[in-house]
């Protein structure tokens, strides 16, 4: 049984009641000597303190999108089958769509937390060696006759660390507030996918490569990009692609916006860091090289040529704010960046709201089909859907850094 979702929750809130409760009856119709009886007494206090901490773990894991499964909690799974080493470019050399098509069979999710739509299957990475579960929620134009032969713009959604990768559904309902956007032709009709991130048991990859240990960047940038291409109607280009996350994922999204523009055109980072190390548990900030060769900033600034990319950042003071003014400061055209400030904390709370802004954002930003009922543009690029305002500026609460051409 998942560690999310409602059926592990309910039956924790019931196993927890039932704690309390038989104490109740048995308290006093407890035979033997003295010390039995005590031994029992305490024995069912602490059992019943026991149940109501898990009861209380399974609601903030719920709320937090943290552990999926129990090795995932426990830090028993690994989901690494090999890690060679792939070169600059994360391929060894073959190029990103190289390779015979990947055919995926995907089934209904049996988490209805996730809302409606949402499929699964579990994919092995041909190149980067990783295996993993992987979400996919197609547009309401998806299946409409009149999108039949197009091609449909794709934005990867990655979790924090620790997180699961049904946390934007889940628990950020990113399908759910998208919806009705897509189908007013507000937001362009995005296939959004959830890959796993986390791969080693008990450790933050930093979506990096890392030979011999695990091939993340690649895992997600390449081989779950090409099965997303081969098995929907998706883009294949880069002006097609995107890619979002939170904290430790908003680190994630980043870098790999500007370590790949030949992969993907915008990059969206809500609450995320520069810095590996700002994560204890990451395996890059253990090394000094690997350090610095994964801080986004430094990937920006030594990069041979500025990236032709899009990067939407926000954060409030002294977490992801200042990062986010960093790369602003340093990006040169075409390398476009966004900041936002933010105020609340590292919450879902605080993400959740911007999501209809940052699709927005992504319309903006990605090449796509057009609403046929005359919605939005069929290529978006740098200037695709005009009318979508500048971040920000439909939501006074927050204050808007104004953008770096």
């Amino acid at each position: 049984m998942s560690l999310t979702g409602t059926p592990f929750f309910v039956t924790a809130v019931l196993m927890a009641a039932l704690a309390v409760t038989v104490p109740l009856f048995l308290w006093h119709k407890v035979d033997g000597p003295v010390v039995v009886r005590g031994a029992v007494r305490f024995g069912m206090v602490l059992l019943a303190q026991a149940a109501a901490v898990v009861a209380v773990f399974v609601a903030v894991n719920n709320a937090n999108g943290l552990y999926d499964n129990w090795g995932d909690l426990l830090g028993t799974a690994s989901h690494v089958g090999a890690a060679p080493d792939l070169g600059v470019d994360g391929t060894g050399g073959r190029g990103a769509s190289a390779g015979p098509r990947v055919k995926q069979t995907f089934v209904p999710v049996d988490d209805s937390g996730m809302g409606p739509g949402v499929r699964v299957t579990h994919l092995t990475g041909r190149v980067s060696g990783a295996d993993g579960e992987v979400y996919v929620w197609l547009p309401p134009q998806y299946s409409d006759p009149a999108f039949k032969a197009k091609d449909f713009p794709v934005v990867e959604i990655l979790p924090g660390y620790p997180g699961s990768a049904k946390d934007w559904f889940s628990n950020l309902d990113v399908n759910r507030q998208l919806r009705p956007l897509m189908a007013k032709g507000e937001v362009k009709p995005f296939i959004l996918v959830a890959p796993r991130t986390s791969l080693l048991g008990g450790e933050d990859t930093g979506c990096a490569n890392v030979p011999g240990v695990v091939d993340a960047d690649t895992w997600l940038s390449v081989d779950v990009r090409k099965m997303v291409s081969d098995n929907f109607r998706a883009e294949t280009g880069a002006r097609g692609w995107g890619v979002a996350g939170i904290s430790a994922g908003a680190h994630c999204a980043a870098k790999l916006a500007i370590e790949h523009p030949d992969r993907y055109r915008a990059g969206v980072a809500l609450s995320g860091y520069n810095d590996p190390a700002a994560e204890s548990d990451s395996i890059t900030a253990s090394d000094p090289v690997l350090r610095r060769e994964t801080n986004p900033l430094w990937i920006l600034t030594h990069a041979k040529h500025p990236p032709r990319t899009s990067l939407f950042l926000t954060g409030q003071h002294g977490d992801g704010y200042e990062d986010g003014l960093a790369l602003r400061k340093a990006a040169k055209a075409p390398t476009k960046v966004w900041v936002q400030r933010t105020y609340g904390g590292h919450l879902n709370v605080v993400w959740k709201p911007l999501l209809p802004e940052v699709f927005r954002w992504l319309s903006g930003r990605l090449s796509g089909v057009q609403d046929v009922r005359g919605g939005l543009h069929a290529h978006g690029g740098s200037g695709g859907a005009a009318a979508l305002q500048a971040p920000g500026s439909q939501r006074p609460p927050l204050r808007h850094e104004s953008r770096r051409p």
